[in-house]
Protein backbone atom coordinates (compact mmCIF):
# COMPACT_ATOMS: atom_id res chain seq x y z
CA UNK A 1 0.00 0.00 0.00
CA UNK A 2 1.17 3.40 -1.14
CA UNK A 3 1.52 6.51 2.03
CA UNK A 4 -1.11 9.00 1.97
CA UNK A 5 -0.55 12.02 1.18
CA UNK A 6 -2.59 14.99 2.77
CA UNK A 7 -4.42 15.62 -0.51
CA UNK A 8 -5.16 14.51 -4.29
CA UNK A 9 -3.99 17.48 -6.79
CA UNK A 10 -7.10 16.34 -9.39
CA UNK A 11 -7.25 17.87 -12.87
CA UNK A 12 -11.13 18.15 -13.50
CA UNK A 13 -10.86 18.29 -17.78
CA UNK A 14 -14.34 18.81 -19.74
CA UNK A 15 -15.05 19.87 -23.27
CA UNK A 16 -17.05 19.94 -26.17
CA UNK A 17 -16.78 16.24 -27.63
CA UNK A 18 -16.64 15.13 -31.50
CA UNK A 19 -19.49 12.93 -31.79
CA UNK A 20 -18.89 9.22 -32.10
CA UNK A 21 -15.43 10.28 -33.10
CA UNK A 22 -12.62 8.60 -31.04
CA UNK A 23 -9.59 9.40 -32.73
CA UNK A 24 -10.60 13.19 -32.92
CA UNK A 25 -11.17 13.01 -29.36
CA UNK A 26 -8.57 11.23 -27.98
CA UNK A 27 -6.34 13.89 -30.08
CA UNK A 28 -8.41 16.96 -28.50
CA UNK A 29 -7.53 15.56 -25.30
CA UNK A 30 -3.88 15.05 -25.81
CA UNK A 31 -3.68 18.49 -26.57
CA UNK A 32 -5.93 19.68 -23.63
CA UNK A 33 -3.81 17.62 -21.27
CA UNK A 34 -0.55 19.20 -22.15
CA UNK A 35 -1.89 22.49 -21.27
CA UNK A 36 -1.92 20.59 -17.32
CA UNK A 37 1.64 22.10 -16.33
CA UNK A 38 1.60 21.64 -12.54
CA UNK A 39 1.76 17.98 -11.71
CA UNK A 40 -1.63 16.61 -10.59
CA UNK A 41 -2.38 13.18 -9.33
CA UNK A 42 -5.69 12.45 -10.97
CA UNK A 43 -7.10 13.49 -14.29
CA UNK A 44 -11.02 12.85 -14.28
CA UNK A 45 -12.49 12.90 -17.85
CA UNK A 46 -16.18 12.71 -18.60
CA UNK A 47 -18.43 9.97 -19.13
CA UNK A 48 -18.09 8.74 -22.85
CA UNK A 49 -15.24 10.64 -23.37
CA UNK A 50 -14.05 9.27 -26.47
CA UNK A 51 -17.38 9.19 -28.06
CA UNK A 52 -20.14 11.60 -26.50
CA UNK A 53 -22.98 10.12 -24.93
CA UNK A 54 -24.15 7.67 -27.83
CA UNK A 55 -27.00 5.12 -27.91
CA UNK A 56 -25.54 3.61 -30.65
CA UNK A 57 -22.82 1.79 -29.62
CA UNK A 58 -22.50 -0.26 -32.80
CA UNK A 59 -21.40 2.67 -34.57
CA UNK A 60 -18.07 2.44 -32.33
CA UNK A 61 -15.46 -0.13 -33.58
CA UNK A 62 -14.61 -2.81 -30.94
CA UNK A 63 -11.19 -2.16 -31.01
CA UNK A 64 -11.51 1.48 -30.40
CA UNK A 65 -12.27 0.72 -26.31
CA UNK A 66 -8.97 -0.91 -26.29
CA UNK A 67 -7.29 1.49 -28.36
CA UNK A 68 -8.73 3.88 -25.71
CA UNK A 69 -7.53 2.29 -22.95
CA UNK A 70 -3.90 1.93 -24.29
CA UNK A 71 -3.79 5.67 -25.26
CA UNK A 72 -5.16 6.21 -21.37
CA UNK A 73 -2.11 4.07 -20.12
CA UNK A 74 0.40 6.09 -22.76
CA UNK A 75 -1.02 9.98 -21.15
CA UNK A 76 -1.20 8.11 -17.57
CA UNK A 77 2.83 7.52 -18.55
CA UNK A 78 3.24 10.87 -19.85
CA UNK A 79 1.70 12.81 -17.26
CA UNK A 80 2.59 10.43 -14.41
CA UNK A 81 -0.78 10.61 -12.53
CA UNK A 82 -4.04 8.58 -12.83
CA UNK A 83 -6.76 8.85 -15.54
CA UNK A 84 -10.12 8.13 -15.37
CA UNK A 85 -13.36 8.16 -17.43
CA UNK A 86 -16.01 6.26 -19.10
CA UNK A 87 -15.82 4.77 -22.66
CA UNK A 88 -17.78 2.68 -24.84
CA UNK A 89 -16.89 -1.25 -24.09
CA UNK A 90 -17.70 -4.13 -26.55
CA UNK A 91 -17.30 -7.40 -24.41
CA UNK A 92 -18.59 -10.65 -24.99
CA UNK A 93 -21.48 -9.52 -27.60
CA UNK A 94 -23.00 -6.94 -24.93
CA UNK A 95 -21.69 -3.15 -24.79
CA UNK A 96 -20.95 -1.50 -21.73
CA UNK A 97 -20.25 2.19 -20.31
CA UNK A 98 -17.46 1.32 -18.63
CA UNK A 99 -15.17 3.14 -16.76
CA UNK A 100 -11.36 2.87 -16.58
CA UNK A 101 -9.05 4.07 -13.40
CA UNK A 102 -6.08 3.57 -15.05
CA UNK A 103 -2.68 4.49 -13.28
CA UNK A 104 0.41 5.91 -14.48
CA UNK A 105 2.24 2.78 -14.15
CA UNK A 106 -0.61 1.61 -16.45
CA UNK A 107 -2.04 -1.04 -14.65
CA UNK A 108 -5.77 -0.52 -14.72
CA UNK A 109 -9.48 -1.07 -13.14
CA UNK A 110 -12.91 -1.05 -14.31
CA UNK A 111 -16.27 -0.57 -13.34
CA UNK A 112 -19.34 -0.51 -15.58
CA UNK A 113 -21.80 1.64 -14.78
CA UNK A 114 -25.08 0.03 -12.76
CA UNK A 115 -27.87 2.32 -13.26
CA UNK A 116 -28.15 2.86 -16.94
CA UNK A 117 -30.44 6.20 -17.79
CA UNK A 118 -33.67 4.86 -19.20
CA UNK A 119 -35.44 7.94 -19.70
CA UNK A 120 -32.39 7.92 -22.93
CA UNK A 121 -32.93 4.19 -23.53
CA UNK A 122 -29.39 3.37 -22.30
CA UNK A 123 -30.62 0.42 -20.38
CA UNK A 124 -31.35 -0.81 -24.03
CA UNK A 125 -28.12 -0.27 -25.80
CA UNK A 126 -25.55 -0.60 -22.81
CA UNK A 127 -25.54 -3.89 -20.00
CA UNK A 128 -25.62 -2.83 -16.48
CA UNK A 129 -22.63 -3.68 -14.01
CA UNK A 130 -23.27 -5.23 -10.76
CA UNK A 131 -20.08 -4.42 -8.49
CA UNK A 132 -18.88 -1.13 -7.12
CA UNK A 133 -15.38 -0.43 -7.51
CA UNK A 134 -12.96 0.72 -4.84
CA UNK A 135 -9.34 2.00 -6.10
CA UNK A 136 -6.38 2.28 -3.82
CA UNK A 137 -4.03 5.22 -5.58
CA UNK A 138 -1.54 7.25 -3.61
CA UNK A 139 -2.87 5.87 -0.11
CA UNK A 140 -6.65 6.83 -0.76
CA UNK A 141 -9.74 4.29 -1.58
CA UNK A 142 -11.86 5.77 -3.75
CA UNK A 143 -15.20 4.97 -4.94
CA UNK A 144 -15.87 5.84 -8.59
CA UNK A 145 -19.15 5.96 -10.32
CA UNK A 146 -20.40 7.12 -13.70
CA UNK A 147 -23.05 9.74 -14.01
CA UNK A 148 -26.84 8.75 -13.57
CA UNK A 149 -25.39 6.04 -10.70
CA UNK A 150 -26.02 9.96 -8.60
CA UNK A 151 -29.80 9.19 -8.27
CA UNK A 152 -29.35 6.27 -6.50
CA UNK A 153 -27.99 6.91 -3.10
CA UNK A 154 -27.44 3.23 -1.54
CA UNK A 155 -25.74 3.06 -4.33
CA UNK A 156 -23.40 5.45 -3.23
CA UNK A 157 -23.62 4.24 0.72
CA UNK A 158 -20.09 4.44 1.89
CA UNK A 159 -20.13 0.92 3.03
CA UNK A 160 -17.09 0.10 2.22
CA UNK A 161 -15.07 3.09 4.35
CA UNK A 162 -13.47 4.90 1.03
CA UNK A 163 -12.23 8.10 1.38
CA UNK A 164 -13.51 9.62 -2.11
CA UNK A 165 -16.94 9.25 -3.96
CA UNK A 166 -15.74 10.19 -7.49
CA UNK A 167 -18.27 10.92 -10.66
CA UNK A 168 -17.18 10.92 -13.86
CA UNK A 169 -20.26 12.17 -15.79
CA UNK A 170 -21.79 13.76 -19.03
CA UNK A 171 -24.70 15.78 -17.22
CA UNK A 172 -26.52 18.41 -19.38
CA UNK A 173 -26.37 22.27 -18.47
CA UNK A 174 -29.95 22.24 -18.32
CA UNK A 175 -30.41 19.97 -15.59
CA UNK A 176 -27.25 21.35 -13.27
CA UNK A 177 -30.00 22.15 -10.38
CA UNK A 178 -30.81 18.12 -10.29
CA UNK A 179 -27.07 17.25 -10.56
CA UNK A 180 -26.03 20.24 -7.82
CA UNK A 181 -29.03 19.28 -5.31
CA UNK A 182 -27.60 15.14 -5.65
CA UNK A 183 -24.36 16.11 -4.81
Amino acid sequence: MEDKKDSLKIALVQSLLHWENPAVNRQMFSDKFEQITEQVDLIVLPEMFSTGFTMSPSNIRKEEGSITVRWMQEMASIKNCAIVGSIVFEEDSSYYNRLFFVKPEGNFESYDKRHTFTLAGENEKYSAGTERLIVEYKGFSICPLICYDLRFPVWSRNTQNFDMLLYAANWPGKRIAAWDALL
